[in-house]
Order: structure tokens, then sequence, then C-alpha cells
């Protein structure tokens, strides 16, 4: 009996300490690429200081260069792509957990699912050739007359812009938020529920009361981590975005992302403009890294406040 004691706290400290290593592992990973970028965007830096994040001047001929059409850009249709994503990924994870047949719901968790497995460069050349089309030749019009006197859709339907950007994001971001809604509201105990409805509130009043709160962390999560691939999204926005460094309110303009403009620009970028680029994906690691730590804060925060609410 002793010996299997042994061998069972010598596995627990084994496996403690891989665990352990592993947790290291990947913080010094993360340590190593910010300080690299650190290091070979200093020419950048040095140079323009922090006017670098300010400046809304790109221009890779005469070494001047500012990055705050790119972070408008990536800031833009990310917050788009959210506001059209979250609404229907929630629906969609309510729908498939709460009301849908098991035959329906199967057939559409699988397809939900399987966007996600679509390359981006997939969604890239479906924007290029579906939605663009569509957007500048009746959607954008049809905007541009309906609410034409708000600078959001003012301008001419040009197919490409942030309106493309945020659009294919939202359809790329979907699945993550329909499927960690799903997971997390199936976790919620059938007691909550037959509770609710014990006390004869309807379907959608047991949905609002006791699956949503019980849930709510767990949702603003799957949130979080959708805006971070948004955020991080590059070659699909690439190809959809219009690719110009520009600020404008009309979100049929084009525009650049912070990812989209490494992407297109990386491979002839020499010297100072390789320095510059590289400061751009040190904004946008620092912009994903405050996104993630305030979105950990926000869901503990809940959490928190959903155990002692259970608890009272």
């Amino acid at each position: 009996m002793q010996k299997v004691k042994t061998r069972l706290s010598i596995g627990d400290r084994t496996l403690k300490l891989l665990v352990l290593v592993t947790a290291i592992l990947v913080l010094t990973l993360m340590i190593f690429i910010a300080w690299q970028m650190i290091v070979a965007s200093k020419p950048s830096f040095a140079k323009f200081g922090w006017s670098f994040v300010t400046g809304k001047t790109w221009d890779s001929v005469n070494g001047n260069f500012g990055a705050l059409p790119f972070i408008y850009g990536t800031l833009v249709t990310s917050l788009l792509a959210l506001i059209l994503a979250v609404p229907t990924g929630l629906g969609l994870a309510i729908f498939l957990n709460e009301m849908a047949p098991s035959s329906i719901k199967t057939t559409v968790s699988f397809l939900a699912e399987l966007l996600a497995a679509i390359p981006s460069v997939v969604y890239g050349l479906w924007g290029i050739f579906v939605l663009a089309p569509w957007l500048q030749n009746t959607a954008e019009p049809w905007l541009s007359r309906m609410f034409g006197f708000l600078p959001l859709f003012q301008g001419p339907p040009l197919g490409v812009g942030m309106l493309a950007g945020g659009l294919i994001l939202a359809v790329m971001i979907l699945p993550i938020i329909t499927a960690i809604s799903r997971d997390v509201m199936g976790a919620v105990p059938n007691t909550q529920r037959e509770a609710a409805l014990a006390l004869g509130t309807t379907r959608w009043e047991m949905i609002k009361t006791a699956v949503i709160p019980y849930a709510k962390s767990g949702i603003i999560g799957g949130i979080m981590l959708g805006l971070g691939r948004a955020l991080g999204e590059t070659m699909a926005i690439t190809m959809v975005i219009g690719n110009r460094a520009q600020i404008s309110a009309s979100l049929f303009a084009p525009a650049n992302s912070l990812a989209s403009v490494i992407a297109s620009e990386f491979t002839e970028a020499t010297s100072l403009h390789l320095s510059a680029l590289v400061e751009v994906g040190l904004i946008l690691f620092s912009i994903s890294l405050i996104v993630n730590i305030l979105a950990r804060l926000l869901v503990w925060s809940v959490a928190r406040n959903v155990t002692g609410g259970h608890a009272a």
C-alpha cells in the first residue's frame, strides 16, 4: 500500500512539474516574441516616437509613417463584426440549445462549426467575387438611399471597404461565438430550467432569467475570443478592405487594418519601412493582449457576481 502511495505521489509531482514547465515555456515564448518585436521596431520608434501611433500619413517613398489609419480600420471592422455576429451567434446558440428538434440541431450545429474550418483565403475569394459585387450593386446603393443622411453611409458604392471587411469578419467569428455560447448554455443544469418553468415562466422568460445569467461568463469569453480573431485576421480582410491608408467616417470607404498592411507590404519593405511594419505588429500584439486581459477580468467579475448571486 505504501508503494502504491509513493508511486502516486511521484506521478503527481511529475505531472505538476511538466505542467509548470509548459506554462513557463508559453510565457517565455510570449516575452521572447514581444522583445524581438521591440528590438526590430527601435529605428521606427527612435525617429517617430509616440507620434507613430497618432500619425495619419503612411508614405513609404518619403519615409513618413503613421499607424492611426490602420488602428482605425482595425477597430471599425472588428466592432462592425461584433455588432453583426454577436446577436446572430447568441440567437443561433439559444435556438440550438433550447428550441431546435434533435434532427435539425445536429445538422445546423455541423454547418455552423464547418464555417470555422474554411480557410481565410477562401473567405477572401468569396468576398471579392460574391460579397463585393453584391455590396456595390445592391446593398450599398440601398443603404445610401435609405440612410444617406448619416456619415456612415455616404460616398460612392465601391464594394470593397470597411463594410465588406466587417461582414467578412462577422462570418468568420460567428462559429466561435456560436460554439462557445452553445456549450456554456448546454452546461446549465436542467434543474435551473425546470425551476423557472415550474414558477410559471414562458420559455423565453426561462431562457432570459435562468439560462443566460448562469452562462454569462462563458458567453462573454466567447465574444472576446471572437474579437481576438477579428483583430488578428489577415488574409481575408486584406482582400476586401481596399488597402488604403485613410480615415473616413463612411463604411463604404476603402481602409486598411494593422494585419492587412503587414501582409501587403512586408515582402517589399526594407530598413525604416520594415521597422515601421514591425512596430505596427507590436501595436497589434499590444491591442490583442489588452483585449484578452480585459476579457479575463470581465469573465472573472461576471463569474464572481453570478456565484455570489446563487450563494445568496
